[in-house]
């Protein structure tokens, strides 16, 4: 009975402690258009953009990557040097489960991407290869356009 009590107790003191732990969690990106229209101002000034490449303007076709779930493809374009869209040319949509997982993880690596002016992202949770494929595209189409 003494051995049960003891027991009980550490456990219950090991859940407390885990639970009253906080993780550091950066705060979320500011929300950001998924594109921008041709002529529009962006939020960010021209310095904030360290990865663009240089003053290219155009629509650059990422590589096809084959993930577990299917491919992803993606296409940039900038102007001037700044990633201004970004477009999935391709996503995993064999099963519902693939649809539903880009659908929720795709616009959330295009807001990031828009925001950081690069494929330096992370993953979405949840969305593991999902993310990885993007990212490798997103960074083909960039290399492509001079970077």
């Amino acid at each position: 009975m003494r051995r049960t009590a003891v027991t009980v107790l550490s456990t219950t003191a090991g859940v407390v402690l885990l639970l009253s732990l906080k993780p550091q969690h950066s705060p979320p990106p500011p929300a950001v258009l998924a594109s921008s229209p041709a002529g529009a101002s962006s939020a960010a000034p021209p310095s904030a953009a360290p990865h663009a490449p240089g003053n290219r303007t155009g629509t650059f076709t990422g590589d096809v990557i084959d993930t577990r779930y299917g491919p992803v493809q993606v296409e940039a374009t900038l102007a001037k040097g700044r990633l201004t869209a970004v477009r999935v040319l391709q996503a995993p949509s064999d099963r519902g489960r693939d649809r539903a997982i880009a659908a929720y993880a795709l616009p959330r690596l295009t807001q990031e991407a828009l925001g950081a002016q690069s494929a330096g992202i992370d993953a979405v949770s949840g969305a593991s290869y999902t993310s990885e494929g993007y990212i490798r595209s997103l960074q083909s189409a960039l290399d492509r356009a001079g970077a």
